[in-house]
């Protein structure tokens, strides 16, 4: 497939850029490609999953007109998502056509995050289209662990993607989930890893999306006393530094690298929310934690006003989200994280 006509380029005309009812500026936007995965990780999804019939999912072109409309009012990094992004039939075509809005300086930043299975694979392309940085889910350094949180996954291919990656001259940081039963203890030394190959790190706390085999409440770690557990044997520095998402940074001293912390629910910090996610399917949420949602896939597909139908969304988008884990309760948020995208 060849990428995109150029005429599907947003008007140079500028906008008034889009602010949310509280005042916040939506210039990030998050796109689910696929809600397949090759892997099944077991905080993430149902072990055997039922996925969408083709026709329900946007086409790439459907794709591209939406994120180039969200561009043209004003987003300034897109990131695509999974599901796993490189599973989906065609994506190197979408990230070429993507690409031009780097070219154009309309876009700050075009960016994905993998799995790392396929990464070996495709890391060069991705490269050659002007993606600069990746990011690369990864839990455990011990295959056995990897292989159970996964359900199945081989942890040498995604370390031969990440060293595929870095010597196509992209930047990784590595994203970890962090579980009280299953990574907790190793943690440390996944973050001297990860800065021991120049790698960012950033620590996720699991959140209460769809339901699954487990109760997450057993699972749960705040990264607040997982912090202060690290500053019993590490120097933290606060940072001044952001890449555009949630990630509050600091310095290990001691390994010379970044170390982000995502807090949804020990540190809520939704004030400060620049971020919309589309689904695969065209649903628009903006906000993670909320079972808001706006069906972009029939506007485009009616032929209706897209810009006015992000614009409405935007305006509804709400103050702060829903996550809570308590024992026994349902999730907070009924869709999956796979089907809503990282």
């Amino acid at each position: 497939m060849t990428p995109y006509d150029s005429a599907a380029l947003p008007s140079t005309k500028p906008r008034p850029a889009l602010i949310d009812g509280f005042g916040r500026a939506v210039t990030y936007l998050r796109v689910s490609v696929t809600d397949r995965c090759d892997l099944r990780c077991t905080y993430c999804m149902a072990e055997h999953m039922t996925f969408l019939p083709k026709a329900e999912v946007l086409t790439l072109e459907e794709l591209d007109q939406i994120s180039s409309a969200f561009i043209g009012l004003g987003v300034r990094k897109l990131r695509l998502t999974g599901g796993e992004p490189l599973m989906r039939k065609g994506f190197m075509s979408l990230v070429e056509g993507l690409s031009r809005h780097l070219k154009s300086g309309a876009l700050d930043e075009l960016t994905l995050t993998t799995n790392g299975t396929r990464l070996a694979e495709f890391a060069g392309e991705l490269a050659a289209h002007g993606v600069k940085r990746i990011n690369v889910s990864m839990d455990s350094l011990k295959p056995d662990v990897f292989r159970r949180l996964t359900r199945g996954g081989d942890l040498a291919k995604v370390i031969s993607g990440i060293d595929a990656a870095q010597a196509a001259g992209l930047k990784v940081k590595i994203n970890a989930v962090a579980l009280a039963d299953d990574n907790a203890a190793e943690l440390p030394d996944l973050i001297k890893w990860a800065h021991e190959r120049g790698c960012d790190m950033t620590l996720i706390e699991t959140m209460p999306m769809g339901e699954i085999e487990q109760d997450r409440t057993d699972q749960y770690l705040s990264l607040k006393t997982l912090k202060a557990d690290l500053m019993s044997f590490w120097t933290l520095t606060d940072l001044d530094f952001t890449t555009g998402g949630p990630s509050r940074y600091v310095r290990v001293e001691e390994t010379g690298g970044r170390l982000g912390f995502i807090t949804p629910l020990s540190h809520n910090f939704c004030e400060l929310c620049n971020r919309v996610r589309l689904t695969c399917t065209g649903t628009l949420h903006t906000c993670l934690g909320r079972e808001d949602a706006s069906d972009l896939r029939a506007v485009i597909r009616s032929g209706g006003n897209l810009e006015a139908a992000i614009r409405a969304a935007i305006g509804e988008k709400p103050k702060g989200h829903d996550f809570l884990i308590e024992r026994g309760a349902a999730p907070s948020v009924s869709r999956h994280m796979s089907t809503t995208g990282g």
